[in-house]
């Protein structure tokens, strides 16, 4: 039977210990029940290394482009297209996680840790077998991916040996997004963050110094960029897999557990495809929507990639926050407290929210200051300044929009949050792209993506309302 939704506890005004308290044991990794208690504590437990985890990833996103910048425009535009393929290679990764977040967070609510650590190893079965797929055809068609996005002769001839070590080495990032979603689904945020730490840390040293060949690195240029990253990914997949097997975690894979399991693992991959799907939908968007800049020349896509990174330096921490309430959701769903995982939902979208927005204005007014780090050539300067600003007024709805997805695949429901992409990303985004492109230029593509994510959010609260999710089975 479930236990009682809500009880008393759980109403009164939460004044249990000081939030710098909190925090301090948030950052130590503290033992916690968040299916009990105060909502604004179990979130703010789960938030803080989530939230850092992701802040460590959008330092390096920006310091990836910084030192890349310095090889010239034709270098950010490799950057820019590369990243169009390597989001697929991120869908398949967080598709995945998706699947493993629900059922291992539904198991360690129902405080069934061995069933937690069972599909912790199923799931990496599945992201070694997706991720030497993707590696076959990366070494066979980088260029042809390349020339395929709109790629001018000079991009694909500099950008072909990065983008080809990405995608052979993406069996790192796919297992660390695949770790960690386990970790997060049993509440160990903690060691989340530390990996990606670990994983960035290691690339903000190695970056510069294989780039320009510091010391005694050799000069690889682009392509130092792209090996760096995965000799510190690699690494931190290391760490993970001796944490995931050292006794005493809040999931341990032990002997008893290395089994394929046919049954866990159809039902990570159902879970998991339909999450996937998901995610190609606006990573697949992303790929016509460059297709789209490409059409006005290496200047416009490098002003464009400048003014996405910077984006991404703002959403990659909420993202931390979004995948607190994914957490939340799952293990209040699994202890019978679907009440508490909607005030979760709606308490975390929040505050992202009013972060978002704050960081939103901030961008807008000092947009020209900003995009000046990376470049100083005028041309990808003006585009990267009006990309930012554009970009920048959605992310009060932006906020919301993350939390909302994510509550609906921590609740295991992936199929709702797919339905509003495809509306949203291929229905309008896309066309609507196409279609301002023609009557503004490079702005119109611009305006459609800040149009289709603000769309995105406010569809997605009028779903969350319903309830639907609550009644999903995982």
């Amino acid at each position: 039977m479930s236990q009682p939704e809500s009880p008393p506890n759980e109403r009164h005004v939460e004044q249990p210990e000081g939030w710098v308290a909190v925090v301090r044991q948030a950052l130590r990794g503290t033992e916690a029940d968040y299916t009990s208690g105060p909502i604004g504590r179990a979130l703010l437990l789960l938030a803080v290394p989530m939230v850092l985890e992701m802040a460590m990833e959008s330092v390096f996103a920006l310091a990836d482009v910084f030192w890349v910048s310095r090889l010239g425009s034709a270098a950010i535009t490799t950057i820019g297209m590369t990243e169009a393929l390597l989001v697929q290679v991120y869908a398949v990764g967080i598709g995945l996680g998706f699947g493993v977040t629900a059922v291992v967070a539904r198991r360690i609510g129902e405080k069934d840790p061995d069933a937690a650590a069972r599909a912790a190893f199923q799931a990496i079965i599945v992201g070694i077998a997706a991720s030497a797929v993707i590696a076959i055809a990366g070494f066979l068609w980088a260029p042809e991916l390349l020339t395929l996005l709109g790629a001018s002769p000079e991009v694909v001839e500099q950008g072909s040996g990065y983008a080809r070590i990405m995608l052979v080495g993406n069996a790192t990032v796919l297992l660390l997004f695949l770790l960690n979603a386990a970790f997060r689904g049993a509440g160990d945020a903690v060691i989340a963050m530390r990996v990606l730490w670990l994983a960035n840390g290691i690339n903000l040293v190695l970056d510069p110094a294989l780039i320009f060949g510091w010391g005694p690195f050799p000069e690889l240029g682009l392509d130092g960029a792209a090996i760096a990253t995965n000799i510190g990914r690699g690494i931190a997949v290391l760490v993970q897999l001796w944490v995931l097997v050292r006794p005493g975690g809040r999931i341990t894979v032990a002997k008893e557990h290395l089994k394929v399991r046919l049954a866990v693992l159809w039902r990570l991959v159902q879970l998991s495809a339909t999450g996937t799907f998901q995610i190609f939908i606006p990573t697949l968007s992303e790929l016509a929507l460059i297709r789209l800049v490409a059409l006005y020349g290496t200047d416009v896509v490098a002003g464009y990639t400048i003014a996405l990174r910077v984006i991404m330096f703002a959403l990659f921490p909420t993202w931390g926050m979004a995948n607190a309430a994914s957490t939340m959701v799952g293990q209040s769903l699994g202890a019978g407290k679907p009440g508490r995982a909607e005030r979760s939902a709606w308490r975390a979208g929040l505050a992202n929210a009013v972060f978002l927005g704050v960081i939103g204005a901030v961008f807008m007014a000092f947009a020209p200051t900003i995009v000046g780090f990376f470049t100083s050539e005028a041309a990808p300067h003006h585009w990267g300044v009006l990309g930012l600003r554009i970009f920048s007024a959605g992310f009060l709805f932006y906020g919301y929009g993350q939390v909302l997805v994510q509550s609906f695949n921590g609740a295991g429901d992936p199929r709702t949050p797919t339905i509003i992409n495809i509306g949203c990303h291929w229905l309008f985004e896309v066309p609507a792209a196409y279609v301002l492109s023609q009557i503004f230029g490079p702005i119109g593509v611009f305006l459609a993506i800040t149009i289709a994510f603000s769309g995105m959010a406010v569809v997605s609260g009028a779903v969350f309302r319903r309830g639907h999710w609550k009644s999903k089975k995982v």
